[in-house]
C-alpha cells in the first residue's frame, strides 16, 4: 500500500514538475516583462487555485476534464479517474507559487543590465538566457521547490478527478488518509514520516536557496 502509493506520487509529481516548469518559467517571463490587455485578468486567474478550496478546483477540473468536455468529447482525452489527471490537479494547484516566484525574480532584474547587453548588439533571447535568467535564478528556483512540494502534497482536488483507487489513483496523500479511516495508526506515522521529510528537505532547499550568498 504505502510503497504503491508512494512511487505513484512520484510519478504524478515528476510529470507535474516539468509541466510546472515549462509553463511557470513561460508566464512569469510574459507577466513580468510584458504589457498588454487582460495582463491582470490573467495574473488573476493563474493565482485563482491559491485561495479557492482544493475541492472547488478539482471540481473545475472535473468539468474540464469530464463527460461533455471539449477534451472527453472533441479529442477523446478520457483522463478522469487515472494518474494523468491527477498530474494536471498537481499542476493546476502547484502552478501559481512558480508563476508568481518567476515574476518577481525577473522584475527585481536591473533592466540597465539588459539594456547594456542589447546596445552590444545582444538579441532579446541572448538577453533573456545570458542575463535576465541567471540573475533571477535564485528566485526562480526557489518557486520551483515549492511547487513540486505543494504538488507532491496535494489531497483535494486529486480527490476530485481521481478518485482513491488503490494501486491506480491512490497517491500517498489518500492512501494516509484511508489509513487513518482504518485507525492503522503505524502505516499512517510512516507516511506523514515520509512526506514531512520530503517537505522539511524541499523548503529548507528553498530557504537555502534566498540566503545563497548574502552572509
Amino acid at each position: 500500500m504505502i510503497w504503491q502509493a508512494s512511487l505513484l506520487s512520484l510519478k504524478i509529481t515528476t510529470v507535474a514538475s516539468l509541466l510546472i516548469l515549462a509553463l511557470g518559467l513561460s508566464l512569469g517571463i510574459i507577466l513580468a516583462r510584458s504589457r498588454f490587455p487582460g495582463r491582470i485578468f490573467l495574473s488573476t486567474l493563474l493565482n485563482i487555485p491559491l485561495v479557492l478550496p482544493p475541492s472547488v478546483v478539482g471540481y473545475g477540473l472535473l468539468l474540464a476534464l469530464g463527460r461533455g468536455s471539449f477534451l472527453k468529447e472533441g479529442l477523446g482525452l478520457d483522463w478522469v479517474f487515472t494518474w494523468q489527471a491527477g498530474a494536471i490537479a498537481s499542476t493546476v494547484v502547484a502552478l501559481p507559487l512558480m508563476v508568481e516566484s518567476t515574476r518577481a525574480a525577473i522584475a527585481n532584474v536591473n533592466p540597465e543590465l539588459e539594456e547594456a547587453a542589447r546596445t552590444l548588439g545582444s538579441s532579446e533571447w541572448d538577453v533573456l538566457w545570458h542575463i535576465t535568467l541567471p540573475l533571477a535564478h535564485r528566485g526562480i528556483l526557489a518557486g520551483f521547490g515549492l511547487s513540486i512540494a505543494r504538488a507532491f502534497g496535494e489531497f483535494g482536488a486529486t480527490l476530485m478527478v481521481c478518485g482513491n483507487i488503490p494501486g491506480r489513483t491512490q497517491t500517498l496523500p489518500l492512501a494516509l488518509y484511508d489509513a487513518v479511516q482504518m485507525q492503522r495508526y503505524d502505516l499512517a506515522n510512516t507516511m506523514v514520516l515520509i512526506m514531512t521529510t520530503i517537505a522539511f528537505v524541499l523548503v529548507g532547499w528553498v530557504r537555502y536557496l534566498e540566503n545563497w550568498g548574502r552572509n
